[in-house]
């Protein structure tokens, strides 16, 4: 049994669900030698299929078609919203005015409940989040926007188990990126502004030009979902990918304190959720996607849209599975990105 193929372990593996992969490495050195080199040493974005009110329900590798079933993941009482995938963890909103963290791989979970500001439970995509790790230590920070309150941000540290609200000073926050060990946001404008945790306001950097961003706000978005900050090879860049326009991109250059635009993404991919968050992956052709391409995700949609940045050409590629429907829904998680922050630069 010890000894069996790898084509035939392939076979066995791909008939079990996420719960029995985990499992599968634990048979033998050779199973667990197999499991290493396919699912678990796989650092390419998965895809996350999920239902916004139930919960992930797979992942999924777009490179070799296969999917993992997550049936028998996410049981607890409480009913679900999901948000998003961030430093090994889905956080999900619970319907008790909670957040939910939940690690797929370790089964590591932490309800935290929001005591001091009130969670939209009424449509999955209101939230914005973002967990990173005190930087050589296992407490945490939980970074939340609520986007019907898109002029502060909401923290919550682990190690002073209590919230803290951030105010933007009037201003309308759209996105957040760790870079540095530090926190940084960006307005529906373009400001660029980092967040100290000993002041209750976010500091705005004074940049010495500004940047040609559109403001599409759309009806029912109180935000402009198109503006993304992106942490890029330590870099910090902004996007904008306002529907029906040329698309842009900014390297905000903190030593001369400046935008630069760029008009290509050189040697890296962005990996954009329609609506929602952009991720930055380098040398990208090591994991079967494309340098200076835009992959974008629109949820129910059957494919993924690669976007060629210089050719602005678009290229339709179909996920794995079942046909999507209007119940399904897609995120991206970066199994290999872990955000860490250093509290000494924060305060």
């Amino acid at each position: 049994m010890s000894q069996l193929p790898w084509d035939l372990l392939d076979v066995i593996s791909q008939k079990l669900d996420f719960d029995d992969l985990l499992r599968f490495a634990c048979v033998c050195t050779n199973w667990r030698d197999f499991h290493k080199s396919n699912f678990m040493a796989s650092q390419e974005p998965l895809l996350v299929e999920f239902s916004p009110t139930q919960g992930p329900s797979s992942f999924s590798i777009l490179t070799n078609q296969k999917v993992y079933p997550l049936d028998k993941m996410m049981t607890h009482s409480n009913s679900t919203m999901y948000v998003t995938y961030s430093s090994g963890y889905f956080i999900t909103v619970q319907s008790n005015n909670s957040f939910m963290l939940f690690n797929p791989f370790t089964r590591i979970g932490k309800v935290i409940y929001a005591s001091t500001f009130q969670v939209n439970y009424s449509d999955y995509d209101k939230h914005r989040a973002l967990l990173a790790f005190e930087k050589c230590s296992e407490e945490f920070a939980l970074v939340v926007l609520c986007k019907d309150q898109p002029g502060s941000l909401h923290v919550y540290r682990s190690r002073k188990n209590a919230w803290f609200t951030y105010s933007a000073a009037g201003k309308i926050l759209v996105d957040f990126v760790v870079l540095h060990n530090m926190i940084y946001v960006v307005t529906d404008r373009a400001r660029i502004g980092v967040l100290k945790l000993n002041s209750g306001n976010i500091k705005f950097l004074k940049l010495k030009n500004t940047s040609r961003v559109r403001l599409t706000l759309l009806k029912h978005d109180k935000t402009n979902p198109f503006i993304n900050l992106v942490n890029c090879d330590e870099n910090l860049i902004v996007v904008d990918l306002t529907p029906g326009a040329c698309k842009l991109i900014y390297k905000i250059d903190l030593s001369s304190m400046s935008y630069v635009p760029s008009k290509s993404l050189g040697g890296i991919a962005l990996f954009y959720i329609w609506g929602g968050s952009c991720t930055a992956l380098s040398s990208p052709n090591r994991w079967g996607y494309k340098s200076n391409c835009l992959y974008q995700f629109f949820g129910f949609f059957p494919h993924i849209i690669e976007y060629n940045w210089d050719k602005s050409s678009k290229n339709y590629i179909h996920l794995p599975g079942p046909e999507k429907t209007l119940l399904n829904h897609l995120d991206r998680c970066f199994r290999h990105l872990k955000y860490q922050l250093d509290y000494s630069l924060l305060d």
